[in-house]
């Protein structure tokens, strides 16, 4: 794993993916014999045994549930949590409609250098030395130049549907860090923090995992934590994700039909002063389905201040503002918690 210098720039290399099309065997440039680290020793197992909760937020218990999981697996999937079941599957068909287009056709909205939406690799990648297999396209407010460009004249569903579902997800998210952060027993200064939607900054990512003729060797979205406070996850229906449990190894999370899966992110286990773990997770790929997912990441202002609330007596974190964590993170990736202990 590498370390980003002031002087290292992010190289197309970085940001374009791969020509899945025309692809001829599996490359080199994409093969991962150990995968990305030590932790890969301990075996991966399936969660059918659902230890990472499916938690039903129309429960009179859910607030207490929901506190459980984020302070035990720092991640959970939630079920009735009132995004219309329709949206969501037009969100994934509108997701293969825009990787089912040619390479070429998807290169025209490549993600610039500097820039944060369009098409193109993981964010991640330039901290590896091997390719991931996946390619992304990241939404950020409005998609609607981007999707000009792909379709002229058919723009609009897909604009349309997009806006619509970052609505439903903006709803969500605000349900869900209401009950995550209340039990902490916070100020209302920063509740307002944690779950005002005035300033925050959201991402929606549409990922896609091309079948892979030697799934066993390729990764296809390394492991990681998100930066920001909470993630929302749509697996669409085919397992991928996995999370690392101390003491357990790998663990593949099910998907689960009409559910999300929901996980902590850097700002919230900073703000939790560690009682809420970031979980890390990677995405894997299999040989018989091109699987997409569709994630929708939210945080606060990058203006604001982090750090851990006030009712901790120790804080483990010094306070800075989001930005720099996130300069930090794009510096140092793993790393950067560690360089804000207090």
């Amino acid at each position: 794993m590498t370390t980003l210098s002031e002087n290292d720039l992010l190289t197309d290399d970085h940001i374009t993916p791969i020509d899945f099309e025309s692809i001829d065997g599996f490359p080199e440039s994409h093969s991962w014999p150990q995968f990305d680290e030590s932790l890969n020793k301990i075996q991966t197992h399936d969660l059918k045994d659902s230890l990472i909760p499916v938690i039903d937020l129309a429960s009179p218990n859910a607030k207490t549930l929901i506190s459980q999981a984020c302070e035990t697996w720092g991640v959970f999937q939630v079920v009735n949590h009132g995004v219309p079941f329709e949206l969501v599957k037009k969100v994934e068909s509108e997701s293969r409609r825009l990787f089912a287009l040619t390479t070429q056709e998807k290169c025209k909205v490549l993600r610039s250098v500097d820039g944060a939406t369009g098409y193109g690799s993981p964010k991640l990648s330039p901290f590896f030395d091997k390719r991931m297999w996946h390619e992304g396209f990241t939404i950020m407010g409005s998609c609607v130049d981007d999707a000009k460009v792909l379709w002229p004249h058919e723009y609009q569903r897909f604009c349309d549907t997009m806006d619509a579902y970052q609505n439903q997800m903006k709803l969500l998210i605000h349900n869900l860090l209401l009950m995550i952060v209340e039990p902490l027993d916070v100020t209302q200064e920063e509740m307002n923090w944690a779950i005002s939607a005035h300033d925050s900054q959201s991402v929606l990512q549409l990922n896609s995992y091309p079948s892979c003729p030697n799934p066993s060797q390729a990764v296809g979205l390394a492991s990681h934590t998100d930066s920001l406070l909470l993630t929302i996850l749509n697996q669409c229906g085919i397992d991928g994700l996995e999370i690392f449990v101390e003491g357990l190894g790998w663990r593949r999370v099910p998907s689960v039909e009409g559910a999300f899966v929901v996980n902590v992110g850097d700002l919230l286990h900073i703000f939790s002063n560690a009682k809420f773990p970031a979980v890390t997770h990677r995405a894997m790929v299999n040989q018989s389905e091109h699987r997409i997912s569709v994630a929708y990441f939210h945080g606060p202002s990058a203006e604001s201040r982090v750090a851990p609330s006030s009712k901790f007596q120790k804080p483990c974190f010094k306070s800075l503002l989001v930005k720099e964590y996130l300069s930090l993170k794009y510096k140092h990736f793993f790393e950067a918690l560690s360089l804000i202990r207090a």
